[in-house]
């Protein structure tokens, strides 16, 4: 949608289309770079853990799995005793999900925002805005797209992806995950450890 020229904020809101019902991913992927910062894919997080992140029950987290709202891409279960391990784009989306039927979102639309937002390369996340009027679901990637679209009527609540990225990576730097090559767990390390280390290093 435009942001520019004479036309009115209500005529560019009208020109805002809901996220398509077709899954992005289907088509050519863009190319998925990870901004300065962002937690490795290299690292997985089990079932509670991303619980923890996300804010959701674990009842909530294995409900959506088998449903096939938000699968583990680094590990599904299969079959008895295996852990599902989650990266940090899936525990992103879970949030998002959590956020969004709070507000009162249809499982429908849910459902196309969750599609989109995995068929968008993660270097897309940090700079989108979900829009919602209760009835579809809309991408904003500036701050001109949501006035006119609070403007115009259409936007009763957004979610700024950027944001929840940040909480969540918050949240992921004091908890446990492990290599998902070797399966090894991965300590947080938390702040006064460091600098605790860092003294140790200099006396010596």
């Amino acid at each position: 949608m435009s942001s520019t020229g004479d036309i009115t904020a209500a005529e560019r809101a009208r020109t805002a289309r809901p996220l398509p019902a077709t899954d992005p991913g289907a088509g050519p992927r863009r190319q998925d770079v990870s901004p300065a910062g962002t937690p490795s894919e290299d690292i997985g997080y089990r079932g509670p853990t991303a619980c923890a992140a996300a804010g959701i029950t674990y009842r909530q987290l294995d409900y959506w799995a088998r449903t096939g709202l938000v699968e583990p891409t680094v590990r599904p279960a299969h079959g008895s005793g295996t852990q599902r391990l989650y990266g940090f784009r899936d525990i992103l989306v879970l949030k998002i999900v959590k956020r969004l039927l709070d507000t009162g979102v249809s499982l429908q639309n849910i459902r196309i925002a969750v599609a989109h937002l995995r068929g968008r390369g993660i270097g897309d996340l940090a700079g989108m805005t979900l829009m919602s009027d209760g009835a579809s679901v809309y991408e904003c990637t500036s701050y001109d797209e949501v006035i006119d679209l609070v403007q115009g009527g259409q936007g009763v609540f957004g979610i700024a992806v950027g944001a929840v990225w940040r909480e969540v990576e918050g949240s992921l730097a004091q908890l446990q995950g492990e290599d998902t090559g070797t399966g090894d767990p991965i300590t947080p390390v938390h702040p006064g450890d460091e600098l605790a280390r860092r003294r140790r290093d200099k006396a010596v």
